[in-house]
């Protein structure tokens, strides 16, 4: 049974994601303050953590921090009334792996949640297939159809990090840091080139993308639905 951590200040809030959650086979714990989250989050065995962003003591993005320095990987899904792009920016690149705006759907953050168990762990087998194409990490080349795809170093190892991603959304700076390296100095627009050069070769209809689907202003996710070990 997968454990999630509810981070919520409000009481009839957390009592109703509760009910939800436990209804839908998780087992549930809740926080009710920052410190508290932190200090949980770190020490117990948690497979998902929905956390609120406006709390008493540290706030949903000093959580997202602390837990992220403390070496916890799993999937943080933040909560948050804020609408503003700049503090949704802001947690993504803290390590949370996605964001909800409230008011939300019960349904839409089942499926969030969902998704993010399912992906939580990155890909480890040699090889992953996604439609026609099939990305092969022990040789190092991209297929479609069987066929041989030519790749530049940067296009494999920007496809390498969204299939290793899959279902987590990441910030341009957070491409810059696993594709060109930490420190390069290059533009936003050099990224989005990439991207789109990326979509011709993997994509059905590289103007309508299935796979690589952009986050205005915010960055690229990797839908691998349906993806598979080759």
């Amino acid at each position: 049974m997968k454990r999630i951590l509810i981070v919520e200040d409000e009481p009839s809030i957390a009592m109703v994601l509760e009910d939800d959650l436990r209804r839908e086979g998780y087992a549930t714990e809740t926080a009710s303050d920052g410190d508290s989250a932190a200090r949980r989050a770190i020490a117990e065995p948690f497979d998902l953590i929905l956390l609120d962003v406006m709390l008493p003591g540290k706030d949903g993005f000093e959580v997202c921090r602390e837990v992220r320095r403390a070496g916890v990987e799993i999937p943080i899904i933040l909560l948050t009334a804020r609408a503003q792009e700049a503090e949704k920016v802001l947690g993504l690149e803290l390590g949370a792996d996605d964001y909800v705006t409230k008011p939300y759907s019960a349904r839409e953050l089942r499926a969030r949640i969902k998704a993010h168990l399912r992906r939580g762990t990155a890909p480890t087998a040699e090889a992953y297939r996604f439609g026609d194409a099939e990305l092969d990490f022990a040789r190092c080349e991209l297929r479609r159809a069987g066929r041989r795809v030519e790749l530049s170093a940067l296009e494999y190892k920007l496809l390498s990090a969204f299939v290793r991603n899959s279902g987590r959304v990441l910030t341009r700076s957070q491409l810059l840091d696993q594709v060109w390296g930490a420190g390069t100095h290059v533009t936003d627009r050099v990224v989005d080139n990439q991207v789109t050069n990326l979509r011709k070769k993997i994509e059905p209809e590289p103007e309508r993308p299935r796979y690589l689907v952009s986050l205005r202003g915010i960055g690229y996710r990797f839908d691998g639905e349906g993806m598979t070990e080759a």
